[in-house]
């Protein structure tokens, strides 16, 4: 009799156990899934630029693969789903480096399904807009709980903020078009934005076919005339945009007279043409 409650006992503190190092395990589990998820936000975005995006022109921009978007739009929107899950006293709480970044993803992922709305039947981000109504003013984004156009992103809560100062941005966020710079295979993270940005600025500069100098004329991209008052802001001591590109001199593989030249600001400044066609692939 003994020994048939004491095997009776052993049998209840075994289940016992299980079923607190289940509880346990699952516990554990779910924190990791958690943590994975929340230290991840954009890997999926990372994951669907790694697939669909494809360097041209030696690498100085890149090509979307468009109909590769739309069939994983699923995907797409998964992410940009959970982007909409971003409160604003989250967003709030991060770093500026992390909110910057979290920002640049969330414009050129919108931009993304912007141009699958129609696409393939368009031939550039303009279509999507009317005589009245700017494409990059349409308030489709729901975002930090409200919802806002690409322009109230980019300049609203980038440039508008005053909390970033930063004019490689405009290397960064892509307007799906021939004329921007490379929209980034990958995604823009805080522990890596420094390194993104200064890479993505001297991409765009490199490229003799938006910006190069030609006697005493130096003939630049139309962003640069857009966007002027960003590059006099005094970011990193340099308060004109031949200031601002003398920091990457390397990148446009000036002279030494050249370099001069331009610190001393005797260049006459000419802006090209933009391609407003789509940067699909062909």
């Amino acid at each position: 009799m003994k020994s048939a409650i004491q095997h009776t006992t052993n049998k209840v503190s075994a289940l016992v156990r299980f079923t607190l190092g289940a509880a346990i395990l699952s516990g554990s589990m779910l924190s990791t899934a958690y943590a994975e998820t929340s230290g991840n936000l954009h890997s999926t975005w990372t994951n669907l630029l790694a697939e669909h995006i494809t360097p041209v022109n030696q690498g100085h921009s890149t090509a979307v693969d468009y109909a590769g978007f739309k069939q994983q739009e699923d995907t797409l929107q998964t992410y940009l789903d959970t982007l909409a899950e971003t409160t604003r006293t989250e967003f709030d709480g991060w770093s500026k480096e992390k909110q910057l970044a979290f920002l640049i993803n969330a414009y050129n992922a919108w931009t993304i399904e912007f141009i699958l709305t129609k696409y393939p039947d368009l031939d550039s981000i303009k279509d999507l807009g009317s005589l009245f109504n700017s494409p990059w003013d349409k308030e489709f984004v729901p975002l930090l709980g409200k919802t806002v156009s690409l322009n109230d992103i980019e300049h609203g809560l980038i440039r508008g903020s005053g909390r970033y100062n930063d004019p490689r941005i405009h290397f960064a966020v892509n307007c799906a078009s021939i004329g921007c710079p490379a929209l980034r295979e990958e995604a823009y993270t805080a522990d890596k934005l420094e390194q993104q940005l200064t890479q993505q600025t001297e991409r765009f500069l490199t490229d003799s076919s938006r910006n190069y100098i030609k006697g005493n004329n130096i003939y630049l991209s139309s962003i640069f005339k857009w966007y002027d008052e960003d590059f006099e802001t005094g970011f990193r001591g340099t308060k004109s945009i031949q200031g601002f590109i003398n920091l990457y001199v390397d990148a446009l593989q000036l002279t030494e007279e050249q370099q001069s030249t331009l610190k001393n600001q005797k260049f006459k400044v000419k802006y090209l043409d933009y391609d407003w066609n789509l940067n699909a692939i062909r």
